[in-house]
């Protein structure tokens, strides 16, 4: 990862903080104190960034906090474009939020630009905050700063991917270049493809709309199977890479379980509610007052391996029995 290229969507976003426009500030309890306010905002509408804040939003009910009587909730969405996060980041700023809980590595690094020190950050669903400078080591970080790294088991899906495929040559995958976390998930996916003997051919898309076009650049590289980095943009777009792969009989595995809904024959990733949750919980940590930089950041520790033996079929591949004893559940469901 070059650092580098972080510096002009940090420089974007500091030219944009004066356009800003202002949140309400939260509204006064009956004893005249105001509302303990937390932000919370997404990159996109994607399945796993869904999970996540329902996750979250059950973490923050389950203790008791309702919107509207003892917490104010600004719940948000950029609905997969930059300069809309960095919008609510300054939003968040501008209304002096008590705490801001960013989901995805765009909204982390809005909020890092946008939200001075004093305001604590709870994140989740980032793959690396580390390239973003929000810390060095899980306890060596940003003092206001702390939450749930969610860093995919790419290496794991690699290998599985040689495992069912042991005649394979080539895995083709899709990437998105403006997302920081689809690159760093790139160079582990190149990583772990050569060290199973792969060929890792990659076709960058910038938006949705390019989803197709890039698929089939990839099929025309004669690839055995596909792969796509587990980012807001593929993700959000996932089932029109289950349609593309049930034409061309390709097998398609996915970076996130949920994907074996929306068309992969096979997942490996996390339980993204789970990961919600525990990201809810260190919200009520730093709420009740503890320090963020005295919380370590998090992980999840539970790689879940999903199968769908319909979209297998239709892709042209049969699970051995092994293989599906491995499986933490076996979907059976028609592509949506």
């Amino acid at each position: 990862m070059n650092p580098g290229r972080i510096l002009p969507v940090l420089t974007t976003a500091l030219a944009a903080l004066a356009a800003c426009r202002r949140a309400e500030p939260p509204p006064p309890l009956p004893d005249g104190q105001p509302l303990y306010a937390i932000g919370i905002f997404q990159y996109t509408d994607a399945p796993t960034l869904t999970e996540v804040r329902t996750g979250l939003l059950r973490a923050l009910d389950e203790a008791g906090l309702k919107d509207g009587v003892n917490v104010r909730l600004d719940v948000r969405s950029a609905g997969g474009d930059v300069a809309s996060a960095q919008r609510i980041a300054q939003e968040f700023a501008a209304a002096r939020y008590d705490l801001v809980v960013p989901l995805s590595t765009q909204c982390l690094q809005a909020a890092l630009i946008a939200l001075p020190t004093t305001t604590p950050l709870v994140f989740a669903s980032v793959a690396n905050p580390y390239i973003l400078g929000a810390g060095r080591t899980p306890t060596d970080h940003l003092s206001h700063v702390t939450g749930v790294v969610s860093t995919g088991p790419v290496r794991q899906m690699i290998a599985f991917i040689r495992e069912v495929l042991p005649r394979a040559r080539r895995v083709g995958t899709l990437w998105t270049p403006s997302e920081i976390n689809s690159e760093y998930y790139l160079e582990l996916a190149r990583e772990a493809a050569a060290a199973a003997a792969l060929d890792l051919e990659s076709v960058p898309v910038t938006n949705a709309g390019e989803i197709p076009t890039a698929v089939q650049r990839v099929l025309n590289r004669k690839v055995d199977a596909l792969f796509p980095i587990s980012d807001n943009t593929l993700n959000s777009s996932f089932a029109v890479l289950g349609r593309a792969a049930d034409e061309a009989r390709l097998p398609l595995f996915g970076g996130f379980v949920l994907s074996t809904g929306l068309g992969a024959c096979a997942a490996m990733g996390f339980n993204f509610t789970d990961m919600g949750y525990k990201a809810g919980r260190i919200v009520l940590r730093v709420k009740a007052g503890e320090s963020p930089g005295r919380i370590p950041f998090q992980s999840m520790e539970s790689v879940k391996l999903f199968l769908n033996v319909k979209a297998a079929e239709r892709q042209g591949l049969v699970f051995s029995p092994d293989i599906l004893r491995k499986a933490d559940q076996v979907v059976s469901e028609s592509r949506p």
